[in-house]
């Protein structure tokens, strides 16, 4: 139960009202601070003998849980210990991993999240966020009022069809939006109190789900296209009704919904799909600053792209867009591109192309004029016939950026960009080393899970990481800031060019394409005063023009402190 008002002030001091009190309040994650409530608390509060006699600051407890974190050798077992910390002591929590952000970044987020998403039935102890089942279609008013957190500013929703590159995960999926929120939080410091994970449990098609004794999900397969859509187009009217300025984003949707929904939603409701635009606003910062190294611009690369789904089609949809901002018509942009599937390179003659793919599909006598040597259209065909200067993987498939690939590749262009962005780890094209070995350290990479830096020739190559968490934090935290009616182009654009200038690239060849993980920060802050000031300047802003816009979004970080408690005996909350 979490019963408070936050952030009084009274004679300057920020203070936090609530009517919890004893064991309540310490079972209250939101609001227990353990050993650090002081003597006078515990006697306000009848916390005397509930905890041990020693009054502890902050700094004692991360000590503490720190070395207990650091026992655990095994990721999972790490990303185990921290959400069972978060589901204790929120505030420790956030600032454990603030101040370790480098270090528990893979463990909370990818490339763990994949593999704690698969185990989640198994290691369930306690519920966070949401759950809304098609069988409860008609009580979805009622589940979102049984929610903790009264106010909600942003939501991350998933049916948990496509997650990561381990795919239909079921009702297991609400760990990535859970792991999404704590990103929003500590990339961009989102209020924790106003986010709301949702699980949308349409069934599964995973048969090892359904026939698991200890899955948690509704077991079903998953429902037909049209009662999907009415599920849906339910539980979006009742968000709006409940929170009407709420930011809505779409997590780990199947390529076929990710992209109908957010095409049917982006005018009715401020929405965001963090697998088609955030990922490919990451990417093409890394390929902005790439082209900087390489002298190239935009609109002269020719671009394959193995694997055209969700993020896949995302990320082509981006490139082109800035090649037509660099000059190109939309056609000669489109000619640009080269896109496969699992069915091989994506053709006009092909049938049942969803329109992502159908831009992109080539002419089909394209192919006849080729040199090709093996029965069907390979990746190594494609690359030895298009001649790319940038390639990218999106397709889960292990080890498909082969060295006859890549040096082939690196055969006609002097510094291939190559990005290897599927995650985890155990499912990328290629490693970053491999890559760089294999061109000599001339390949400029990026990659989708975090690698150690390469040695080549006694020189250390830094690999980026083409995380999203360089964009979405930022981007919502201005949206909110702003309280934006929608998410436009031009909003996404500001947030690649701000990424991208985040990096000084200078005269050094090897210069990393995005900035550290430990600069999350800073670059989300400066994200989320360029995405404010630019809903701003479209209109599309519920603020005003002469509001000052840094000290706005500044007001509007939350930081991992404690703050002193009042007792209050009776307090009202309005859900």
């Amino acid at each position: 139960m979490f019963r408070s008002k936050e952030f009084r002030v009274e004679n300057g001091e920020k203070y936090i009202e609530t009517d919890l009190n004893g064991i309540e309040l310490l079972e209250s994650a939101q609001l227990n601070k353990g050993t650090a409530f002081n003597t006078e608390e515990r006697e306000k509060f009848s916390l005397k003998g509930l905890l041990p006699p020693s009054v502890e600051t902050i700094e004692d407890q991360l000590l503490r849980v720190y070395r207990q974190y650091s026992l655990n050798c095994d990721p999972l077992q790490k990303n185990i210990f921290l959400n069972n910390l978060y589901n204790t002591n929120e505030t420790l929590f956030f600032r454990l991993i603030s101040d370790h952000v480098k270090e528990m970044m893979p463990i909370i987020y990818t490339p763990t999240a994949g593999l704690a998403i698969q185990e989640y039935s198994n290691e369930f102890r306690r519920p966070r966020g949401i759950y809304i089942a098609y069988p409860d279609l008609d009580n979805v008013s009622e589940i979102l009022d049984n929610r903790i957190n009264p106010e909600i500013d942003l939501i991350v929703l998933t049916d948990s069809e496509q997650i990561l590159g381990i795919g239909d995960q079921g009702a297991n999926g609400i760990g990535i939006s859970v792991a999404k929120l704590v990103i929003y939080t500590i990339g961009a410091g989102i209020n924790p109190r106003r986010m709301l994970p949702i699980m949308i449990d349409v069934g599964t098609n995973n048969t090892k789900l359904l026939n698991d004794p200890l899955y948690i999900g509704w077991r079903h397969q998953r429902i037909s296209r049209k009662e999907y859509d009415h599920f849906v187009s339910k539980v979006i009217e009742v968000i709006k009704q409940k929170f009407p300025g709420v930011f809505l984003q779409w997590e780990d949707f199947g390529k076929e919904k990710a992209r109908c929904n957010l095409d049917h939603y982006q005018n009715k409701i401020c929405t965001f799909n963090d697998d088609i635009q955030g990922t490919g606003a990451v990417t093409m910062a890394a390929i902005l600053n790439a082209s900087k190294l390489t002298r190239t611009k935009i609109s002269d690369h020719r671009v394959v792209i193995f694997g055209a789904g969700t993020a896949g089609c995302g990320i082509a949809d981006e490139i082109r867009d800035w090649m037509i901002k660099d000059g190109l018509t939309p056609q000669e942009a489109r000619s640009r591109f080269w896109l496969m599937d699992s069915e091989g390179l994506i053709t006009e003659d092909r049938t049942n192309l969803d329109y992502s793919k159908n831009t992109y599909a080539r002419p089909s006598d394209e192919i006849d004029h080729w040199d090709i040597v093996s029965m069907h259209v390979s990746l190594l065909d494609v690359v030895r016939n298009a001649k790319p200067t940038i390639l990218i993987g999106t397709s889960a498939v292990k080890g498909a950026f082969s060295r006859e690939v890549v040096k082939t590749m690196a055969s006609g262009v002097e510094r291939p960009i190559i990005f290897p962005l599927s995650n985890p780890i155990s499912m990328a094209e290629a490693s970053p080393k491999d890559i760089l070995n294999w061109t000599g350290g001339m390949a400029l990479v990026a990659a989708g899970s975090p690698y150690d830096n390469v040695i080549i020739n006694g020189e250390k190559i830094s690999v980026a990481q083409c995380n999203n968490a360089f964009i979405f934090p930022g981007l919502g935290l201005g949206i909110i800031c702003s309280e934006a009616e929608k998410v436009t182009s031009g909003m996404i654009d500001i947030s690649i060019e701000v990424l991208s200038r985040s990096v000084k690239i200078g005269d050094d060849p090897h210069a990393r394409l995005l900035p550290e993980v430990s600069q999350m920060q800073q670059v989300s802050k400066n994200i989320a005063i360029a995405v404010s000031k630019q809903a701003v300047k479209e209109k599309i802003a519920r603020i005003g023009q002469e509001e000052d816009i840094e000290k706005l979004v500044n007001s509007n970080i939350w930081k991992p402190v404690y703050r002193p408690y009042k007792r209050v005996d009776h307090l009202q909350v309005n859900v």
